[in-house]
């Protein structure tokens, strides 16, 4: 089992930043890739951005030169750094480890709001 707390969201003004962590517990062996997610009210979750094992990060294109998404092994932490920050980016923000079979872990969610 793999426990994940997120922390580090809360309500910011358009064109701010928000940093995100999301600490890792148990067993994080053999893990394939770690992500973020969203969830805005009404709408479907949504990929975020995602870092694999070997350090390949992607990202969906409506974060994409503002968003980072980063990990400390050696810490379990996996991070997103969300600069330039936009309305519609509000959401409840969810980390997601995956091991390499398949089984996946999410954490609770925090909520990221962005004021207009």
């Amino acid at each position: 089992q793999v426990q994940l707390v997120e922390s580090g969201g809360g309500l910011v003004e358009a064109g701010g930043f928000l940093s995100l962590s999301c600490a890792a517990s148990g067993s994080t062996s053999s893990i394939r890739k770690m992500g973020w997610y969203r969830q805005a009210p009404g709408n479907q979750r949504e990929l975020v951005a995602l870092i694999t094992s070997a350090g390949s990060a992607n990202y969906a294109d409506s974060v994409k030169g503002r968003f980072t998404i980063s990990r400390d092994s050696a810490k379990n932490t996996l991070f997103l750094q969300m600069n330039s920050l936009k309305p519609e980016d509000t959401a409840v923000y969810y980390c997601n480890f995956e091991r390499w079979s398949g089984v996946a872990y999410w954490g609770q969610g925090t909520q990221v709001t962005v004021s207009s």
